[in-house]
């Protein structure tokens, strides 16, 4: 399914990049570009769009300045994007279902559809316990959280992160309570883990894979209906083997750029997706050594691809009464 929606997804990129004139793909930024990580050093969005713009800086000939503006579960950075010029020159990061909920949440007046989405991976959360902890499987876990409902603390990022969407499917499929402890990012929550501060994590696997491999985490199961992967370690089972019928969307991660820059940037950075980006060996080793999935996607085929998650975690905050307005009055249909 995933080597289908890949290419697909370069498919798609490829034919848009083909159809616009090679005047228009050649923006030659003059001076640096700054691009907003609303999250902490250290976190899932820091590390990829780390790697992503030294990838980019290379196409571009220009350097790529990385802001890190962590603060209200994203709101503040991604905010500092929208409102600056639109002159081409401030980007910001992040996970597209995210950025979707932004807007049902009260905290920015902004949907995906007023951004360039240019996806790179698709993420993976993880059951990460402290080891110290007695659960050894999934079913120890959930049979503890309904014995000690609201008592096992889960370190997240905040209320649009990972983590918090990881939970909010957890309590959909099984009815658990549980203490939610907040951070700056999915780096400190999982360092709040490991240290004991937190009884687990349900942040994603590319900010938990270094303590897994270094058994300072135990992974009990991948937030999937599919084993992960993880390079160094081996195979971490779905929840759904614990949980019967337990699925979830595939949560993108990428660059965004707010509509209404010029043209021309918009259609380099696309045939900077479809020539480097989907070929890049680096983001290709970023994926394979910390469990994630390279899935590239630029223009209508990444608001696509994002979409089922954006619903997903949108209706999941609605109902666990984190909106200050019904989804589907932004636009967002119950999926």
């Amino acid at each position: 399914m995933h080597k289908r929606l890949f290419l697909h997804a370069i498919a798609a990129v490829v034919a848009l990049g083909a159809t616009v004139p090679a005047a228009a793909q050649n923006w030659k930024p003059t001076h640096p570009i700054n691009l907003i990580v609303p999250w902490a050093a250290g976190g899932s969005t820091d590390q990829v769009t780390r790697v992503t713009a030294a990838e980019l800086e290379k196409a571009l000939g220009q350097t790529i300045v990385i802001v890190n503006q962590p603060g209200a579960s994203g709101a503040i950075g991604t905010r500092s994007a929208l409102d600056a010029a639109k002159d081409g020159y401030t980007w910001t990061a992040g996970a597209a279902q995210d950025l979707g909920a932004y807007q049902a949440l009260g905290s920015v007046n902004t949907s995906i559809k007023d951004w360039h989405l240019f996806l790179t991976v698709a993420n993976i959360q993880v059951i990460g316990v402290n080891p110290q902890r007695p659960w050894k499987n999934a079913k120890e876990l959930l049979d503890d959280m309904k014995k000690r409902p609201g008592q096992i603390s889960v370190a997240t990022a905040g209320v649009t992160s990972a983590a918090h969407n990881a939970m909010d499917q957890i309590v959909k499929a099984t009815g658990v309570k549980y203490k939610e402890v907040s951070y700056d990012g999915g780096n400190p929550a999982v360092v709040a883990t490991v240290s004991g501060e937190a009884d687990l994590t349900t942040q994603l696997a590319v900010e938990q894979a270094d303590m897994i491999r270094g058994k300072r985490l135990r992974p009990l199961a991948a937030v999937s209906d599919k084993p992960l992967e993880l390079e160094g370690f081996g195979t971490i089972p779905p929840l759904s083997a614990t949980v019967p019928g337990f699925t979830a969307p595939a949560n993108y991660f990428g660059i965004f750029i707010p509509k209404g820059v010029p043209d021309d940037v918009v259609k380099t950075v696309q045939r900077i997706w479809a020539e480097n980006i989907a070929r890049s060996d680096a983001l290709k080793k970023y994926a394979t050594s910390r469990g994630a999935l390279f899935i590239p996607v630029s223009g209508d085929a990444a608001q696509k691809a994002a979409w089922p998650a954006v619903q997903t975690n949108v209706w999941n905050l609605q109902a666990s009464g984190k909106t200050k307005v019904s989804p589907d009055t932004v636009g967002i249909p119950k999926p």
